[in-house]
């Protein structure tokens, strides 16, 4: 069942009386944003003598910092033009920079057309989004008392994605999701000393969910509420008269885990208008909210079965045996989702038999039902605990099955999905996140993903799509959710498994190993990774070398076989 925040924070036990059940559906509300602390600038600027278009590269290599209003950029230009350029708003990521001298330069003035890849942009708050498209600029250069400077430049910042990952460093923030009941992640790229990292993360924290997931979140404070800094290793906070204990709980339950996270050690202290945030508590720590932990050792037990020619087995530590009731004495599935709980959601129907498949839900212990009939289902995926079940029919419809919890009876309605201009292919993959907070499709051989947005009415949407990994496109075949927030993609190409970050910053190419492309399934649990190639069900730990082998799964040697890991 999924967790209820109060109830389970144990350590909390003391500071409550009793253990009351949190409120379902909060309202969001705009939180007072929060000015980091400034950090001090590195002497840094041009060199003396310097080449302009050398002083230009450098100029993109300090746009880059942002610390004292772009004060290291700011070297780079003239007095006119430091005061008219505008940095703020988004920044472009680009994957190179080039660079061409203008015609009509002359001794004193130098003009260059600039250009590149666009990959993505850091907006406000430093939640990064990937975007493809061209930039083109044009610098204008002059002599300042005999050293070249940029005398004229477009508003906003660009700089390379080298400058990215050595610039700043992603950390998780995190926010309940819309029943209050699960931390979500939302990273963000943050460019700030040690010492002031954790004032810097608890701003963020203050400002709210990102644009782009706040469809999926909800604010619980009030606009009052402000942070007023650090003294002495307290966390202050003003603003919480009006604040209730849940809503309290939750907070401190956010800023714990976000600071924990960053490696931030703790104990932590936070204080509200001057007395400790949760009464008779001066510190607390993750221990105090384990039962919200987002981490991915402690997301909870999962289970391997494996689907093989139509038949679905429970995967032990040597050998496998079918699953119990109807699901495990069939011989035509074709694809199967399984919940931790032993509910599960599979598609039956034999391939090229011209025939529709058949979509059925149902219970290990022997209940089950027939949703509907159609020509294709994609592979059933379950939101936490179960409470609805997705796919895509045909292609092109995504589907949101319900079980009623006063009738017992089925409701089937269509998810409505926002794509991109331009995307209209087929959906072969959809897979939710261990929240139901984000969803990723494989659609034409692209990877995308989305936000689940809750209507009042109860039903859901797909909003806010971005590709990722564009590189792959038209190479995608198989995709799914990694327990710590990243995506498992598994392709056509000579590049059969990949790593994609959750918000789609970067990929990196996983150990091929002995790996067989294509890859026609991926899954993960916190231990362990699965891929079926062109021969085999494989297997590979999380974590641990570098360059690991994958090998079969004990039991399904020589079986070519999907994995599902439960959960």
């Amino acid at each position: 069942m999924r967790k209820t925040l109060a109830c389970l924070m144990v350590a909390l036990t003391a500071l409550t009386t009793s253990c009351a059940s949190l409120p379902t559906n909060s309202a969001p509300h705009v939180i007072r944003s929060f000015t980091p602390d400034e950090t001090e600038t590195q002497d840094v600027g041009p060199k003396d003598g310097q080449e302009p278009d050398l002083l230009l590269r450098d100029f993109y290599h300090a746009s880059a910092t942002p610390d004292g209003d772009y004060e290291a950029a700011r070297a780079y230009l003239t007095e006119g033009a430091s005061t008219a350029w505008d940095p703020t708003g988004q920044q472009l990521v680009v994957d190179s920079i080039g660079m061409t001298t203008l015609p009509g330069s002359s001794v004193g003035q130098r003009s260059f057309a600039v250009h590149g890849q666009v990959v993505g942009t850091v907006r406000s708050g430093g939640s990064y989004s990937p975007e493809r498209g061209d930039y083109e600029a044009t610098i204008d250069m002059e002599m300042v008392d005999g050293q070249w400077r940029i005398s004229s430049l477009p508003e906003g910042v660009v700089f390379e994605r080298t400058e990215l990952r050595n610039q700043y460093q992603p950390y998780n923030l995190y926010f309940f999701d819309q029943d209050n009941q699960e931390l979500v992640t939302d990273r963000r790229w943050v460019h700030s000393r040690r010492e002031t990292l954790a004032s810097d993360l608890i701003g963020l924290l203050m400002e709210g969910p990102s644009e782009r997931l706040r469809p999926a979140l909800t604010g619980s404070l009030p606009s009052s509420v402000t942070y007023t800094g650090e003294r002495d290793g307290v966390y202050t906070f003003s603003g919480f008269s009006g604040v209730g204990e849940e809503e309290r709980a939750r907070f401190a339950a956010q800023v714990v885990w976000t600071l924990a996270s960053a490696g931030v050690t703790g104990p932590y202290m936070l204080e509200a208008d001057g007395q400790s945030l949760i009464d008779g508590t001066a510190t607390l720590d993750t221990d105090d909210f384990i039962a919200a932990s987002p981490l991915v050792e402690t997301v909870g037990e999962t289970k391997l079965y494996a689907l093989s020619s139509g038949k679905v087995v429970r995967v032990d530590e040597r050998s496998t045996q079918p699953v119990e009731g109807s699901l495990g004495a069939a011989n035509d599935v074709s694809s199967v989702d399984i919940a931790g709980g032993g509910e599960w959601a599979a598609i039956f129907g034999k391939p090229g038999d011209d025939e529709d498949d058949i979509f059925r839900v149902g219970t290990f212990d022997g209940a089950e039902a027939e949703v509907m009939r159609a020509g294709t289902f994609t592979r059933p995926a379950f939101e936490p605990d179960a409470a609805a079940v997705w796919t895509v029919v045909d292609g092109k419809r995504i589907l949101r099955t319900v079980r009623s919890a006063a009738t017992g009876n089925l409701t089937t309605g269509e998810v409505k999905v926002e794509l991109p201009k331009g995307v209209d292919g087929n959906i072969s993959v959809l897979r939710l996140s261990r929240t139901g907070t984000r969803v990723v499709m494989v659609i034409d051989g692209s990877l995308y993903t989305g936000i689940v947005r809750r209507q009042a009415s109860g039903e859901r949407s797909i909003v806010n799509v971005y590709e990722y990994a564009q590189e792959l496109a038209g190479s995608v075949i198989s995709a799914d959710w990694r327990p710590d927030g990243s995506l498992l993609v598994g392709t056509t190409s000579t590049t059969p498994v990949m790593r994609v970050e959750q918000d789609g910053s970067s990929m990196t190419a996983m150990s091929a190993g002995n790996i067989s492309a294509p890859v026609v399934a991926v899954a993960a649990s916190p231990s362990t990774m699965y891929v079926t190639d062109a021969n085999a069900l494989l297997q590979v730990p999380a974590s641990g070398a570098d360059n690991p082998i994958w090998r079969e799964v004990p039991g399904l040697e020589g079986v070519r076989a999907l994995p599902i890991s439960s959960r």
